[in-house]
């Protein structure tokens, strides 16, 4: 996109993930749902976090952790998304420069801690989240910068950040500042229970045109539809008219159009470790291909090898150039 001086720019919840092993009679004493994102106070964060296991803390948050996938492709991005000046903020902040990211958003000098995800990975690789949101909270629409999001060619936001109603209106303003500059917006729907408590509002972001593109995952799908059969989710989404990437774990993606329907396998891998950061390494594959204005279905398979590289270590981010990795499977990016 020549005229545009960033790619990808993301909003989105500005986390520091805690991550830990753990088996499936500690989620079931805690109450916790297999498989599912929590949001939790400080006090609730502190007790799970004292019942953990050994930790890894890595910078992360959904759409964080996206953009970093697609600078690892080697396009242009940026983020915007609320810390606390305090030591998980610097860290947050050093991380997500460090990669390249663009990332001017001012730290909250006062008010809640930054955020963090207490994350519990089953021995089935299975992740399941307890997010205090903290300084995400107070994200608002004076953080939104209108050049920045007219500089970038897609904007793209996280369902999670239409749980507090400051950053909702941070995500109205981009996407209305985008469309005004003729740019695309894509969002994810982050988890079904997202979508569970906001079902009706996404569907009028999709019918009202505010969105280009739609990320979800089966269930997310399957929810935003209220079916438990996914061809029926896939033929209701195709009648919404918008480009739509729905991943189904180790059978792959399909994108969904209303001319038709893409099958695109998963790409092979080793060991299965941890699928933290899956769906967001695999939407960081397909918007740098979309970006770069690859085909639907090379972008698809930039972001099945994205996830792959992903779920085979702990943490949400990549640990090696995904731009090298697409070279050596004889992708582009």
């Amino acid at each position: 996109m020549s005229d545009t001086r960033f790619d990808v720019v993301g909003l989105g919840n500005a986390i520091v993930d805690v991550i830990a092993r753990t088996e499936d009679d500690l989620l079931a004493r805690e109450n916790l749902n297999k498989g599912s994102m929590t949001l939790v106070d400080e006090a609730r964060a502190d007790q799970l976090y004292a019942v953990m296991g050994p930790a890894t803390i890595i910078s992360g948050g959904s759409a964080a952790n996206t953009i970093v996938g697609a600078a690892s492709f080697g396009v242009r991005t940026a983020f915007i998304g609320k810390v606390r000046n305090d030591e998980a903020g610097k860290a947050f902040t050093h991380d997500i420069r460090s990669i390249g990211v663009h990332f001017g958003t001012a730290p909250a000098t006062e008010g809640p801690a930054t955020a963090r995800c207490l994350v519990m990975v089953t021995p089935d690789g299975e992740r399941t989240m307890s997010t205090y949101l903290g300084a995400c909270q107070n994200l608002t629409s004076d953080d939104v910068d209108p050049e920045l999001i007219r500089a970038s060619g897609i904007t793209y936001l996280e369902g999670y950040l239409w749980d507090p109603p400051a950053a909702k209106q941070a995500f109205v303003k981009a996407a209305d500042i985008a469309h005004g500059a003729g740019r695309n917006v894509a969002l994810t729907l982050s988890d079904s229970f997202c979508v569970d408590r906001y079902r009706d509002e996404f569907l009028a972001l999709i019918r009202n045109k505010t969105l280009d593109v739609v990320f979800a995952n089966q269930h997310e799908l399957k929810s935003l539809y209220q079916t438990a059969d996914l061809q029926t989710a896939i033929n209701a989404f195709r009648a919404e008219d918008i480009l739509g990437v729905v991943t189904c774990s180790a059978e792959g993606s399909l994108v969904v159009t209303r001319e038709s329907t893409h099958a695109v396998p998963a790409y092979p891998i080793e060991n299965l470790v941890d699928t933290t950061g899956a769906g967001d390494l695999f939407a960081a594959g397909f918007l740098a291909g979309l970006a770069r204005d690859a085909d639907y279905v090379s972008c698809a398979r930039l972001g099945a090898l994205a996830a792959a590289e992903v779920i085979q270590h702990v943490g949400a981010r990549p640990q090696i150039r995904l731009s090298d990795l697409a070279t050596q499977a004889g992708l582009t990016a």
